[in-house]
This record gives structure tokens, C-alpha cells and sequence, in this order.
């Protein structure tokens, strides 16, 4: 779809949609507030008019923490925004952008005296809510500011308390402007419902009560979903998504606009692997890509289970800004609670099936994507010059394999049991595999260096697949067969978002961190160590039989063998050369030394 953006946007100005952004957070110690706020305010700074931007955060963590921070959030946005717009600052993530102005030239003098005053206030202000984390309450002082502090002298836990909803920003309200006098974006802090007997359906279900909850307060025809860690990183990126949606004569088959994950903490080779580029972007390819749960700008129709009609959805593209809700903030408050609580679900069973995001599933956003191109939409694969939204990727291995885990072969051991799987390379039969393995290989590296990556960097990737392949998935496969046997729920499992200081410096090193002690890096030093016992029983098998290594018949697989052990030099050297905190543990060593020579005596045997 080749759109002309600059012609677009001076036509359609006036005629620009009513956008709800969600962003998602479930744990401030995990995921700081200070974080947290700094993606809130670089989607209020937007490029776009501020008066149809509706921001929404959901906090599951029910934590009056990170509502204190939003109430920051919410004051300084006051004067944040003006010098974002005044002076065309990128990005527009305060600490982003304070981290890179140094980088900046000082020519403009007012600019440089503004930007002095505005870092001073954010300082202040970063200082204000990590004191007040580390501390772990709020003071009786700051519980003044505020009425909605309120809520929590009835809350019993993060996972008993009624809904917690506060406006703190509403564009109807006269006095919710900045300091130059221009209309702010309405804010608003949503902590849904919790009781212990009803399933919360973790994400799935926050952004689903966002939805509706929404839908009372502003309408937004299209809806932007945000982890809390995903910051604007291009203030134009609004208007780049709407366009897609408005154009002419495709715009109306749009589901949604999914921009790539990018992550700002990546080292130069990314160690673990955490670019997906390649795999979103062939999906662009076969019908357009799959939703992968943060940057994705949404149709609310679509979302909330509208198959595509072409007539019908074009004529509905002219009403969407009609729609205006003149009520108060209290009373919008009030009316809206009720689409939050733990039992609306029960009334309205097509929420999680039909309507919003998938239940059942930890990859929420995948099966919610295919289920939207199911019903008849396109979706659009979007990566301008300058990423849309910046995050942060996990510093250390367990982190990946946990994420993956999630979301979700052993020939060695014929080998050392004088079993062939291959031909011998001496015959004519062995050209098929070898045509297929080398140009597969070819093609990865070739498509991965295409889209910005390195040789290192893909390599990486090969061993960060092998990785997941032996442990997140297999703990996954495991997970879902005792959740359908009824044994577990559904758990979901949080991605830390910061990292000590020298778990920091060992992943710019690019440094894999074993520091600590996972069923999953048994499983892989366990397969690391076997592939390194049967590489070596491998290699005596072909001396003791003085065969020729192209007649031999197990060529193929020692040369296979000895590439998995290329590829786990890592864990061996966390095995049992360093000395560093990353390590492998103790423990993970002597019990996966066990279990390979165990394995290889068995087969052996």
C-alpha cells in the first residue's frame, strides 16, 4: 500500500480520528514506575492534536505506587509537552531524551536555558517516585495530593481489591491545559477488579477491560496497545499508522498496523537474539503480520469482533468522530467501574472468545492476530527509517528462555549407539540434504544481514533457537498438557525490565548470564554436555574403524555434532571456565554431568 503521508495529513487535519492508547503494566518492583511514566508521557507528546488522544493505563498490580507516579506524570506533562512541540524534540521519552541530548548541539540559547529548567523538574520528579518505590508506601503527605489515593484504604492485596478507576486528565475539563494554555490529552489510571475465586486472565484480560472501560470514556475508533517499557521513539508515528486507515481505497480492509519490536539495549551482535525483524516481516508477505502484543495499532471494530464487510466498513469510516462524551470526570468514574469488575465477563461470555483479546493462551496477541485476519481484515507491517517504539530486550539468558517459555532434537545419542541417519558422503543420496542445509543457511544469514544484522549477530540467533527449542518449549509443551489435564492455570510470567549493574556490563560484553539456578539451564547444559560426549565417542568410532571419512557413514552426523558443540561453547565456558557472578551454578553443573553421562550410558548400553 504506497501512501502519500504529507498530502494525506493536510487533507484529512481536521478529520483525524480519536486514537485510546493502552499501555500495560503488572508489577512496580519489576516493572519501575518510573519506567512506567516515561512511556506515558512520550505517547501524550504525540504529534497529533492532543484533544483526541486518550491515554489508559492499566496497572494489575492494583499498585497505589505507580498511581502516585502517574499523578507525577500527570503535573509535569504540564510543561513537558510544550517544549516537546516547541522545539520538535525526538524522542519524546524524558529519560530517553535526556540521555541523548548531551549529544545535542547548544546554538539555540532559549532552547538550551528551557531544556536546563525542564531536566531539573524531571530529576526532581524521577527522584520523588524512586524514593518513594524503594520506600514501599505512600506518605501521609502525598496521600493529600490526591483523592483517588482513597481507593487503597480499602484494598486487601494486589489480587483482592475492587476497581480502582481515576481520570486524571479529562480534555473535557477547562482547567486541563499546559502551561501554554493548549488542551492535554486525557489520562486515565485503571486498576481492574481483583478476587482470588475469579481467573484475571493476565494481560488477555487487562486489555480487554481497557476496551470496555474505554468504550464509556472516549471511543476511540482505533487504539494503540503499549507494554510499559515500549516508549514512543517518533512522535510521528500516530499519523504514519492513521494514514494506513484512512486511505481511500484500501484503508477500510485495515485490522491493524503492527510495528516492529525494537529494542534500545541490544548489543552489537544481540547476544540473545531478541530481534524478531525476520520472522514479522515474512509474514508481510502471506496476508500480512501477526499481532505481537505491543506497538500495534488497532480498529476497535476489528478488536472487538467485526468481520470486514467492504460496504459496510467504508460507510463506518464516517461516523467515527461523532460520538462526544460531555459527562463529568466523577461521573465518568462511576458509570465506568462496573466494566472492570471481575463478574462482567460472566454476563458477556464472547469477551476473551469473540470479542478482545484471546483467552486460554500466553501468547494472547498471536491467536487475537490470526483471529482478526480469520475474519476477513488486513493487517499492515510498518518500519519507517526511525523505529516507532524502543524497549528494553532481556539482559540475561533466563530472562529469554522464561519469555520464550511463554510464548511457546536429539541425534547425538544414535550417533554414540551406531546408528546413521545420514548417507554417506560418498553418495549420490547425500546431495539432497546437503543442497538443503546449505542453502536454508545461506538464505537465514542472507535475510538477517538484509534487515540490519550482523554475522555474529546472526549466529547468535541459530544458537538463542537451539536454546529455546530444548527449554522454553519444551517446559511450554509441558505446561499445556498439565493446564488441559486440569492440573495448573495459566500462569504468565513477567519479563524483568532492569538489571543490576554488573549483570548490565556482562550483557554489553555480550556475556551470557547463568547466574542463577533454572530447571531450563539444566536441560541445556545437560544437551550441551551430551552432544560433547558423543562428538568425542563419535570421533573414536570413525579412528577405531580406519574407515575414509566419505565412506563413512556417520560423517554427517560427527559434522553435525561438532556444530552444536560450536554452538554451546557459551555454556561450556560458564560451566567451567569463569569465575564471574554469571556462571553457571554449582548445582546446575553436577546435576547435568550426571544426567548426560547417565544418558550416554544408557545408550551405550
Amino acid at each position: 500500500m504506497l501512501i502519500n503521508f504529507g498530502r494525506k495529513r493536510s487533507r484529512y487535519e481536521e478529520a483525524l480520528p480519536n486514537i485510546d492508547i493502552f499501555v500495560c503494566t503488572a508489577d512496580p518492583m519489576i516493572e519501575p514506575p518510573a519506567m512506567v511514566i516515561n512511556t506515558v508521557l512520550s505517547v501524550m507528546a504525540y504529534d497529533y492534536p492532543p484533544q483526541k488522544l486518550n491515554v489508559y493505563l492499566s496497572d494489575d498490580g492494583g499498585s497505589d505506587l505507580t498511581f502516585y507516579a502517574m499523578v507525577e506524570a500527570s503535573s509535569f506533562s504540564k510543561i513537558w509537552l510544550p517544549f516537546c512541540k516547541k522545539f520538535k524534540v525526538e524522542p519524546r521519552s524524558p529519560e530517553a531524551y535526556f540521555r541523548t541530548a548531551v549529544l545535542e548541539p547548544l546554538e539555540d540559547p532559549v532552547k538550551a536555558k528551557e531544556r536546563s529548567s525542564i531536566k531539573k523538574s524531571y530529576e526532581g520528579m524521577k527522584k520523588r517516585i524512586e524514593t518513594t518505590t524503594k520506600l514501599g508506601r505512600i506518605s501521609e503527605e502525598i496521600r493529600k495530593q490526591h483523592k483517588g489515593f482513597r481507593e487503597w484504604n480499602s484494598v486487601a492485596s494486589r489480587r483482592y481489591h475492587q476497581t480502582i478507576l481515576q481520570i486524571l486528565v479529562h480534555a473535557k475539563d477547562p482547567k486541563a491545559v499546559d502551561i501554554e494554555g493548549q488542551p492535554l490529552p486525557t489520562l486515565v489510571y485503571l486498576a481492574r477488579e481483583k478476587r482470588p475465586q475469579y481467573h484475571h486472565n493476565f494481560k488477555a484480560g487487562s486489555v480487554n477491560a481497557l476496551i470496555r472501560v474505554s468504550s464509556r470514556i472516549s471511543n476511540g475508533p482505533i487504539i494503540l496497545i503499549l507494554d510499559c517499557d515500549m516508549y514512543s521513539n517518533n512522535s510521528e508515528s500516530m499519523r504514519d499508522a492513521v494514514c494506513f486507515f484512512m486511505d481511500e481505497e484500501k484503508g477500510h480492509e485495515v485490522g491493524f498496523v503492527q510495528f516492529p519490536q525494537s529494542f534500545e539495549n541490544l548489543t552489537k551482535n544481540d547476544v540473545y537474539g531478541s530481534s524478531l525483524n525476520v520472522e514479522i516481516h515474512g509474514f508481510d508477505g502471506n496476508g500480512g503480520p501477526c499481532f505481537i502484543g505491543t506497538g500495534c495499532f488497532h480498529r476497535r471494530n476489528a478488536l472487538c469482533g467485526q468481520k470486514y464487510s467492504d460496504q459496510e466498513c467504508k460507510e463506518n469510516w464516517k461516523g467515527w468522530n461523532d460520538i462526544k462524551m460531555e459527562e463529568t470526570a466523577s461521573v465518568l468514574e462511576d458509570t465506568s467501574k462496573v466494566l472492570a469488575s471481575c463478574t462482567y465477563e460472566e454476563k458477556y461470555a464472547q469477551w476473551g472468545n469473540e470479542m478482545g483479546l484471546k483467552y486460554g493462551c500466553p501468547v494472547e496477541d498471536v491467536i487475537t492476530g490470526l483471529a482478526i485476519q480469520c475474519r476477513g481484515w488486513r493487517s499492515i507491517y510498518f518500519n519507517p527509517e526511525r523505529k516507532g517504539f524502543l524497549g528494553l530486550a532481556p539482559t540475561t539468558l533466563l530472562q529469554t528462555l522464561i519469555q520464550h517459555r511463554r510464548w511457546s532434537e536429539v541425534p547425538s545419542l544414535c550417533l554414540l549407539s551406531g546408528i546413521p541417519l545420514f548417507p554417506k558422503i560418498s553418495s549420490a543420496w547425500v546431495l539432497p540434504f546437503a543442497f538443503v542445509i546449505i542453502v536454508h543457511r545461506a538464505y537465514s544469514l542472507g535475510e538477517f544481514v538484509w534487515c540490519g544484522g550482523t554475522f555474529q549477530g546472526w549466529w547468535n540467533e541459530q544458537r538463542m533457537w537451539l536454546f529455546k527449542r530444548i527449554s522454553s518449549y519444551f517446559f511450554a509443551f509441558i505446561d499445556n498438557i498439565l493446564k488441559l489435564m486440569g492440573f495448573t492455570d495459566s500462569a504468565f510470567a513477567i519479563t524483568a525490565k532492569v538489571a543490576e549493574t554488573d549483570v548490565s556490563q556482562r550483557c554489553e560484553q555480550e556475556l551470557m548470564e547463568f547466574g542463577a539456578s533454572s530447571p531450563m539451564f539444566t536441560v541445556i547444559a545437560t544437551m550441551a554436555l551430551l552432544n560433547a560426549f558423543c562428538f568425542v565417542g563419535g570421533m573414536k568410532r570413525v579412528l577405531m574403524d580406519m574407515q575414509s571419512w566419505f565412506s563413512n557413514p556417520f560423517t554427517l552426523q560427527i559434522l553435525l555434532c561438532a556444530l552444536l558443540v560450536i554452538i554451546s561453547l557459551p555454556v561450556y565456558q560458564g560451566l567451567f571456565l569463569r569465575k564471574d557472578e554469571g556462571r553457571m551454578p554449582s548445582s546446575v553443573t553436577q546435576w547435568s554431568l550426571m544426567f548426560a553421562a547417565l544418558a550416554c550410558a544408557l545408550a551405550c548400553y
